[in-house]
């Protein structure tokens, strides 16, 4: 299945999704808005990124970092060779750890939790790599 020509409007739409899809301006627009409400009801979130490489996972968080200013996450688990990374932050505990995994799709997920436990997280996404910038 193409993700090009997906009608994307709202966050359900790219759940069966397994590499994010190519969006739009206005998609974007879209997508983010409903997006941040969920992250600033949330009490913190998690970030997983599937990339092709550290560098571009890297980047991909540090743009949501700043979007939403939050505290630089610090990296404590860096992949010791080159080659596609999923790599999970976590906003609350501030780790960043990443692995070489082959197989995966590309794209941005984020988990929006809470300290209630009768809240249920979702994961949302995949977002483009790109998509926080």
């Amino acid at each position: 299945m193409s993700t090009n020509n997906i009608n994307i409007c709202k966050l359900e739409d790219l759940d069966k999704l397994r590499s994010a899809p190519k969006l739009n301006k206005k998609q974007s627009k879209t997508l983010f808005n409903q997006l941040s409400h969920l992250i600033h009801n949330s009490d913190w979130i998690t970030i997983g990124v599937m990339s092709p490489s550290f560098k571009r996972g890297i980047n991909a968080v540090r743009r949501i970092e700043e979007k939403f200013e939050y505290d630089e996450m610090k990296c404590i688990t860096v992949p010791s060779s080159d080659g596609p990374i999923f790599l999970k932050a976590n906003q609350k505990t501030g780790e960043i750890h990443a692995r070489v995994e082959f197989g995966l799709g590309e794209g941005i997920l984020i988990t929006c939790q809470n300290h209630e436990n009768s809240l249920t997280s979702k994961t949302i996404g995949p977002f483009p790599l790109d998509f926080f910038d």
